[in-house]
């Protein structure tokens, strides 16, 4: 499992609650070029709390990527736009294979939790 931000001292316990309150486990995406080279990875995984919004939380990759990631060419622009629109987004949303690999109890799971 990936090292997962935010987290920290937390209990299995205080990390299903916060899930159930409506937390999320996120991925974000960066990317930075160089001449002919673009390369675009994966952030760790943050843990967002419900009150906490996620997109704020992505901007350092977002401005990150607004900064290095336009000037390799053809892949720049093409992975930045990739980039930026999944941190707007959000993030990837690893919130269901997060809690299953955790084995997480008590998760209480509906249509609008899982999406």
């Amino acid at each position: 499992m990936a090292n997962i931000k935010g987290i920290d001292g937390m209990t299995p316990d205080q990390v299903a609650f916060e899930v159930n309150r409506g937390g999320k486990f996120v991925r974000y995406r960066y990317c930075f070029s160089a001449m002919v080279v673009t390369v675009m990875q994966g952030t760790d995984i943050y843990f967002v709390r419900a009150e906490e919004n996620r997109i704020v939380k992505g901007l350092p990759w977002t401005l990150l990527t607004l900064l290095v990631g336009w000037w390799g060419i053809p892949w720049g622009p093409i992975r930045t736009v990739h980039s930026l629109w999944i941190n707007f987004s959000g993030g990837d949303d690893l919130t269901a294979d997060v809690v299953s690999a955790m084995n997480l109890q008590n998760v209480k799971w509906d249509t609008a939790s899982a999406s």
